[in-house]
């Protein structure tokens, strides 16, 4: 209970993602964890500007800058393992409880339990998980994106897929359908191109 809660936080820039796959442009962590916010503060935006929904902007996006903190004890687990099968998903959600409830103990009891509503989405609806779970969708479609555009192919896979995810959850969420139809083509685009868009 002395705080190391937050030096935990700051380890998750040594955690690297896509461990099965060959990247020309490395991703830590932390890097997802800030676009993820970014892209679920932007989506949560566009649902209460643009189409008119009462939402928590700043607790979807808190809760979204620590989605995947647990990955500072357990590491990033590639996708094809952790989505195996149904019992290997209970047992990893399970371990990823474990491992935030973990972090969380190392606050002293006075701040456990706010940033434990955040960490482990204990005050977050299952509309507002929404947003966070399209977001890590986005942004690891956007890292796809970004692959293919530096000549690495190990990544196409990976990108049809998770297209097809974000197509299914955009029939839920309009801000997100929004967002792939005027925002996501942009992606990928050189400034040059993006200045003339």
């Amino acid at each position: 209970m002395n705080g190391n809660f937050f030096i935990f936080l700051d380890r998750m820039k040594y955690i690297s993602r896509w461990g099965l796959m060959r990247s020309a442009i490395p991703e830590n962590v932390a890097e997802h964890s800030l676009q993820t916010a970014m892209l679920s503060h932007a989506l949560a935006v566009i649902g209460v500007e643009m189409f008119g929904k009462d939402l928590n902007v700043d607790r979807i996006a808190a809760a979204a800058m620590y989605h995947d903190c647990s990955e500072i004890l357990t590491g990033d687990m590639p996708t094809p393992v952790k989505y195996q099968n149904q019992g290997l998903r209970e047992a990893y959600k399970a371990v990823e409880l474990d491992a935030k409830e973990r972090i969380c103990d190392m606050l002293p009891e006075k701040l456990s339990e706010c940033y434990r509503s955040y960490v482990c989405f204990e005050e977050l609806s299952p509309e507002q998980y929404l947003y966070i779970k399209a977001a890590d969708k986005l942004s690891a479609y956007i890292k796809c994106v970004y692959e293919e555009g530096a000549g690495n192919t190990d990544y196409k896979s990976a990108k049809e897929g998770l297209y097809i995810s974000l197509t299914e959850l955009s029939k839920k969420l309009p801000e997100l359908e929004w967002f792939i139809q005027n925002v996501l083509p942009g992606y990928g685009m050189t400034v040059d191109e993006l200045t003339r868009r």
